[in-house]
């Protein structure tokens, strides 16, 4: 099977074949097939992204430790004191490392010190920590993260040992975490010191600015602001219930717009201040508890309460917010408002051609004796608030009364908050 001939014929038909091969496949065949294996590899890249990117889900645990080197300290138990922000930091700093050396370094997210309790062996404390993996891993997870906190809380050189006394790592669900992570008080998810506007003409907060402002409502009607100052109390004005004290008629919204508000709460009881006096303007506070406790979130959350000894100097720089009217006997907004102002002195305010002596000592003067900027009919009840260290906001006032809106040498007062810290505790425990 070498002869020449054989193979000459042989070699001719080979060229036919390929020939055939390549005229069969046409432009649109090769274009069909290329749209379609990059069709393919479109899918299989969009299911990795979204099983290593969106398919993550935020898992919570607390964790119990004990401090033995440290013993407890009354300060410990005073929110955003040094000594509490110094230790909780410290908490934090020391978990975090763990974390960040170690092999769930890209599922660890933080950990949050929830509080910080004596103990007959120094200090305990417990902290909640958020991971983050795709759904099903959530229990590989838990146990490395264990296995880690053991692992590294056994050698000498930490302060932080694990508290034997509990279970380890707690599963923590989501909107309980989200309490959690809100629950401290004076928290703003941003700064509102670039807004100079006022609440009567008006500039509008930003959603949940002030995430601790609540509206006092009858029958979805607005009556009077108030302040959350923990997840079941509200601090007010007493005159808002000049007329309607029947806790069942009233409704407690939260969130910036009055129409569709975030949460809602019936009101449980209202308590008055026992001076309180309809035809005068002393002792205008009063507490508000709702019938069912607010699950604390980013948008709504309580405001710090200042301790009696806290002061807040002439000029001072504070916010006051609410639904009030944009100008006297003017039609009330539907989204939150905001105004900056500043502290009078009393003094001042009571000169014969301001108040003439009507500011007593348990009321707060702010303003400008120029007028225009000043809170409105509407706005009563409301909160008037400083910023202090790291943007932790104090509740120093209650809108209480004032002649006109943003008249001249007419500014807003204000009911005093420190003047009834030990009344507010008698009634709340807070």
């Amino acid at each position: 099977m070498s002869g020449n001939e054989y193979d000459e014929g042989l070699w001719d038909l080979r060229p036919a074949i390929p020939d055939r091969r390549v005229n069969s496949l046409r432009p649109w065949m090769i274009a069909v097939i290329t749209a379609a294996v990059v069709l393919v590899l479109a899918i299989i890249v969009g299911l990795l992204v979204y099983f290593l990117a969106y398919d993550q889900k935020a898992h919570y645990y607390q964790a119990s430790f004990q401090i033995p080197s440290i013993e407890y300290n009354p300060d410990f138990a005073v929110e955003h004191s040094k000594s509490e922000t110094g230790l909780k930091k410290k908490i934090s700093n020391e978990i975090n490392n763990i974390f960040r050396r170690s092999s769930l370094n890209h599922h660890y997210i933080k950990s949050h010190v929830v509080n910080l309790r004596p103990s007959n062996d120094g200090l305990k404390t417990d902290v909640l920590l958020q991971f983050q993996s795709a759904s099903n891993n959530a229990n590989a997870i838990k146990r490395k993260a264990n296995n880690i906190l053991h692992q590294k809380l056994k050698l000498d050189e930490n302060f932080l040992k694990i508290d034997t006394s509990l279970p380890y790592l707690r599963d923590v669900d989501g909107a309980q975490a989200e309490h959690i992570l809100n629950s401290c008080c004076g928290l703003g998810r941003e700064s509102a010191l670039s807004s100079m506007e006022r609440i009567a003409d008006g500039n509008v907060a930003r959603k949940a600015a002030w995430p601790w402002q609540a509206s006092l409502q009858i029958d979805g009607i607005h009556f009077c602001g108030a302040s959350l100052i923990s997840d079941q109390w509200l601090l007010t004005a007493a005159h808002c219930f000049d007329i309607y004290k029947n806790p069942r008629l009233w409704m407690a919204n939260f969130g910036t717009a009055l129409n569709s508000p975030l949460m809602r709460r019936r009101v449980q009881s209202i308590i008055i201040h026992e001076k309180y006096a309809a035809h005068k303007h002393d002792d205008d506070i009063a507490v508000v508890k709702l019938a069912i406790p607010i699950t604390f979130s980013d948008d709504v959350h309580r405001v710090c309460l200042p301790e009696a000894t806290f002061e807040v100097l002439p000029k001072s720089k504070v916010f006051v917010t609410g639904w009030g009217a944009l100008k006297a006997n003017g039609p009330f907004p539907n989204t939150l408002r905001q105004v900056q102002i500043e502290i009078i002195s009393n003094d001042i305010c009571n000169k014969v051609d301001v108040y003439g002596g009507a500011v007593s000592s348990g009321m707060i003067c702010a303003g400008f004796l120029e007028g225009k900027l000043d809170a409105c009919e509407g706005d009563s009840g409301g909160p008037l608030v400083i910023a202090r260290d790291r943007n932790i906001w104090y509740l120093i006032g209650i809108v209480s009364w004032g002649i006109d809106c943003g008249k001249e040498n007419k500014p807003g007062i204000y009911t005093k908050v420190t003047r009834y810290r030990d009344w507010i505790k008698s009634k709340t425990n807070i």
